[in-house]
């Protein structure tokens, strides 16, 4: 059997698995729609979060970035590991304990201000959908290459499948879902890296492997005329790789999707060895990346030594691949240099093409096109769920008609991811950029509205609804404007260039550092010149600080 035909067998098993198990879990009620009635073991939460985090940015496009970008490609690898031990110490139990359904409902009671829940109901709208295009353009490119069908159709499917079991169990058919991704995707992704690391180096690996491919990776690309592959600073200055890594690190912990997981378990005890399992989960495959990156990159590197730009197009994998448009081979030419060459080949392909790069089975091939698919999947589902969150129950439910009844509240609840998933695959066939580069951007955003006040909220009592409203406003305004300013040649129709080049020197993807520092000043300024919170408001911030409940009196000891 070929690839088509794995690919064929891998996907029709997880699809239908996924079917069944939305059908197994759909709910009757809000509790279970939005936060799995808090029922979730912790080791399952663990392997959901680390579903929900592994995107298709981390499954596809990180070890392309860091196959390309040599070592400022570690910024993905520092900045999304780095924001998870934020998230798990300064925001997830607390949260947790605070005990409400979304990030918004976190940010309307602590603030006691429907404004600063809209507000932030509309920035996870907006972040959620910024993210949710690249995982809705990952879709289009494993169907596109695996299926021999058109990316827009490929896209068409992937919403096709999330709106079923998006729609039917809600979070907690999202959940179980998750879990069943993450057992596909890791497998797809370990595979390959074990095969390729004992090909390369006898030993089976990947971890160990790397030490024997770097210094053969280092001379190749000096042969080439390529700076060493792991010099710093090649792709991007000092002050970016830090703006970056630091927005990235802040835009994990902000990312509202990630942070509703933590309201699925029955404790704050619970939360806490979710992190830890989630940190474990995601670890297998961010300690592999740079593996298959390294592979991957030495593999390309010595067929371009050995046979140049015209052999290479004989090679399966690129014929396969230009097929797509992924690989632009018309461009290729006798004598063209490595790097002109580099820049013909879609960075999204590397973890997709690495088993056909290392001649592996066909059912290989198959295996890890299944595994992109559940790693897309499962984040665009939880992105879903924070679409329809923030819509049907943060504002129709809260603030619209808080009078509405349990079965209307769920019906607008479906409605809204349904809608969502529209306008999802809508920017998935319209990509602003490269999967991983846009999802930087929704990292951006994350960091310059939610980060500052929910750590301010949980940590500064006398932060109040004033300076948190206009906090948020400020850094997601800045933010985005800067965004639309240095992508104006790909966002705004009709532009040929960037409308401004970098701001103080930062580009688009460290931007959101700038946001947030705006968004913590503005906060701290209007806070200190507006009325203090409510007594009451000021106690629930002292209790969720606790790992029980306080008593009456110890509470007020705490307070003094």
């Amino acid at each position: 059997m070929g690839i088509i035909g794995w690919t064929f067998v891998w996907v029709g098993i997880t699809f239908s698995i996924y079917i069944g198990i939305a059908v197994w879990s759909r709910v009757a009620d809000t509790k279970g729609f939005y936060v799995a009635g808090q029922g979730i073991p912790a080791i399952a939460n663990g392997m959901a979060v680390g579903a929900d985090w592994m995107s298709a940015a981390s499954f596809i496009s990180m070890a392309g970035l860091i196959s390309f970008m040599g070592f400022d490609g570690s910024i993905y690898l520092m900045g999304w590991t780095g924001g998870y031990v934020l998230l798990a110490l300064l925001l997830a139990p607390y949260l947790r304990k605070f005990g409400k359904f979304t990030v918004p409902d976190f940010v309307g009671a602590r603030y006691y201000s429907n404004t600063a829940r809209v507000v932030a109901a509309i920035a996870a709208i907006f972040v959620s959908f910024t993210y949710v295009a690249g995982q809705m353009r990952g879709v289009g490119v494993v169907f596109s290459r695996f299926l021999q069908v058109d990316i827009n159709l490929g896209i068409l499917i992937g919403m096709t499948i999330v709106a079923l079991y998006a729609t039917l169990g809600g979070m907690k058919g999202i959940t179980w879902t998750q879990v069943a991704q993450y057992c596909v995707l890791i497998v797809a992704y370990l595979i390959p890296a074990v095969a390729i690391a004992y090909t390369l180096t006898g030993n089976p690996i990947p971890h160990i492997a790397i030490g024997e491919v770097v210094p053969r990776l280092n001379e190749l690309q000096t042969q080439l005329g390529l700076n060493p592959y792991t010099g710093p600073f090649s792709n991007l200055n000092m002050l970016n790789v830090l703006c970056i890594t630091f927005v990235l690190m802040t835009g994990t912990a902000g990312l509202p999707h990630v942070i509703v997981r933590f309201y699925t378990v029955k404790t704050v005890r619970d939360a806490r060895w979710s992190a830890f399992w989630a940190l474990l989960f995601i670890g297998i495959l961010y300690t592999v990346a740079p593996a298959v990156a390294m592979f991957s990159k030495l593999e390309i590197l010595q067929s371009f030594a050995d046979m140049g730009a015209s052999g290479m197009q004989n090679l399966g994998w690129v014929q396969n691949w230009a097929e797509t448009g992924l690989i632009k081979t018309q461009q290729w030419q006798a004598g063209m240099g490595v790097e002109q060459l580099l820049g013909t080949i879609d960075r999204d392909i590397i973890v997709l093409a690495t088993p056909e790069l290392a001649n592996l089975s066909a059912w290989v091939v198959g295996l890890v096109a299944a595994g992109g698919l559940a790693a897309a999947l499962s984040t665009a589902s939880g992105l879903m769920l924070v679409i329809s969150s923030s819509l049907a129950h943060d504002i129709y439910g809260e603030i619209i008609n808080p009078e509405a009844s349990e079965q209307k509240r769920l019906f607008w609840g479906r409605v809204a991811i349904f809608g969502g998933v529209i306008v999802a695959g809508l920017f998935g066939i319209y990509p602003p950029g490269f999967v991983a580069e846009v999802v930087a951007f929704a990292f951006g955003l994350a960091a310059a509205s939610f980060f500052p006040i929910l750590v301010l909220g949980i940590f500064w009592k006398r932060c109040n609804q004033q300076g948190a409203v206009a906090g948020m406003i400020v850094g997601l305004a800045f933010t985005f404007l800067m965004i639309v300013l240095m992508r104006a040649h790909v966002v705004v129709p009709g532009v040929g260039e960037p409308i401004l080049e970098s701001f103080l020197g930062i580009q688009a993807q460290g931007i959101g550092m700038v946001g947030m520092l705006l968004n913590f000043i503005v906060t701290y300024a209007v806070t200190l010149a507006t009325p203090a919170p409510p007594q009451d408001v000021q106690d629930i911030v002292e209790q969720i600080r606790y790992p029980r409940e306080l008593t009456d009196e110890e509470l007020q000891e705490a307070v003094a």
